[in-house]
């Protein structure tokens, strides 16, 4: 007994999205089908904007940014996500979860930011044509990048450390997929008002602020598409823009569903079903969508493939 008190308190179990075998390897189809898409695609667009010189601007170089982002946070959920779905041992050590916790908030803040980059990238393209090259210079979009990882691991070493101050005396059972801070405050003992309270002011300054700064930049993008006299092309960029905006839109509400709501169990009734939904839009289903979104459709990056296409038929 002394022995297995000793590893409970070493160590997380996941209790995972079933425990149902036929659903557990739907699940893992499903899952690992995703991920090789998501892997497959923003790999693929790496590999296009980095051979093609013409695909060397600001938007192409953020979009990259998007497609490293978006790799790694697949691959810092999915992979444990796809093993303990088939496991009979879902349990996971202190350090591993913590790992796990860093770089899946550290990388879900970059994309938050990196996200409403892009989009005001966006709008002074379209809206300040004339002034695109002075405005979104090299020494800017460089900085913006940095910065914006720079803030997503700073953001995450703070929760993270916050997190595993508390001590977790109910259990050690998270009724969750992987290990993310909401499911951790809903199991932790004593006061946690701080760590709440920080996972609001984050959400608040990042994800809402964000959010806001894109979707007003998208207002301005699709003012100025409506002006464009000809319908065919009209039609054409507010298609784009408004699949740009539904990815978006998705992305930031499901996180914002997450952290901006009460999550200690004395302050809230909560559905762990819909929290796994919820989470499963955020870390699978957007960066999945991200390349086919923004980039698949585009022009010159249709133009790329087709281009690389060609050139290993003559190769061949």
């Amino acid at each position: 007994m002394e022995e297995s008190n000793q590893t409970t308190s070493d160590r997380f179990t996941l209790l995972g999205l079933s425990t149902v075998p036929h659903l557990q390897i739907t699940f893992f189809i499903i899952f690992l089908l995703m991920y090789i898409i998501t892997i497959s695609g923003n790999l693929l667009l790496i590999i296009i904007v980095r051979i093609n010189p013409r695909l060397h601007t600001p938007m192409y170089f953020f979009l990259t940014n998007l497609s490293i982002i978006d790799i790694c946070f697949s691959s810092s959920i999915v992979p444990v996500l796809l093993m303990n779905t088939l496991a009979k041992d879902r349990s996971i050590s202190l350090l591993g979860c913590a790992t796990q916790m860093f770089f899946s908030l550290a990388l879900g803040t970059t994309e938050c930011i990196i996200l409403a980059i892009m989009a005001y990238d966006r709008y002074v393209a379209i809206c300040k044509p004339l002034h695109y090259n002075s405005i979104m210079s090299k020494t800017l979009f460089f900085y913006l990048s940095g910065g914006s990882w720079i803030a997503g691991f700073m953001n995450s070493s703070m929760l993270v450390s916050l997190t595993f101050q508390l001590s977790f005396c109910r259990s050690h059972n998270l009724n969750h997929y992987f290990c993310e801070m909401p499911a951790f405050i809903r199991i932790a003992c004593g006061d946690t008002f701080v760590n709440e309270l920080a996972v609001y002011i984050t959400a608040v300054i990042i994800a809402m602020c964000s959010f806001f700064l894109t979707l007003i930049s998208y207002i301005h993008v699709i003012s100025s598409i409506l002006k464009i006299r000809s319908s065919k092309g009209r039609q054409k960029s507010f298609s784009t823009c408004s699949s740009h905006l539904t990815v978006v839109t998705l992305y930031y509400g499901t996180i914002m569903f997450m952290y901006l709501r009460p999550h200690s169990k004395k302050h809230v009734q909560y559905s762990n079903t819909t929290d796994n939904v919820v989470s499963i839009l955020y870390t699978t289903v957007t960066p999945m969508l991200n390349p086919f979104i923004y980039s698949m459709r585009n022009k010159d990056v249709k133009n790329s493939f087709q281009f690389s296409n060609r050139q290993q038929k003559n190769q061949d």
